[in-house]
């Protein structure tokens, strides 16, 4: 992801391509597509697929930096995106956690590191970085591979 809606990626001869798209909405669009095909063609998802949307601005957050985010999560089933299972994007609170205090999944930790503030990022979270065979009851089945947006809203030291 570049400013000014553009792109930038490798093919498989390590040639370098820049698109150019009408809309932020479109850039956004085209990679989260990218998210999930890379996960698609993936033999065994067995680390936190990361494509950034939106870079933002700042230092990116590390370990014991505090965040407030705004998120929503899909189940991955059928090769795409399933239902929402948690969101906060419709409530009045964004979430709060301090990187690396283990207050939420090990995928999302992961995934986060080096976003900067204002930065939107998609994450492809599999079980074990999730909630593993035991899943959550009546909202996330055991074994699920997770879809997150997430944008962080504020950061502090």
């Amino acid at each position: 992801v570049q400013p000014n809606n553009y792109s930038t990626f490798y093919d498989d001869q390590r040639q370098n391509w820049s698109i150019m798209f009408e809309s932020e909405k479109a850039a956004m669009d085209f990679s989260k597509q990218v998210c999930i095909a890379k996960c698609n063609s993936s033999p065994a998802l067995d680390s936190v697929l990361c494509q950034d949307l939106v870079l933002g601005e700042g230092q990116g957050v590390e370990m014991g930096d505090s965040l407030e985010i705004a998120y929503m999560g899909w189940l991955f089933q059928n090769h795409g995106l399933g239902q929402v299972f948690d969101s906060n994007l419709n409530k009045d609170k964004l979430l709060r956690l301090k990187l690396g205090s283990g207050k939420v999944i090990k995928g999302w930790e992961e995934g986060m590191m080096g976003m900067k503030k204002g930065g939107r990022r998609y994450l492809i979270i599999p079980p074990a970085w999730a909630y593993g065979a035991q899943g959550v009851a009546g909202r996330v089945p055991p074994d699920s591979t997770l879809v997150f947006e997430v944008e962080i809203k504020r950061v502090s030291v």
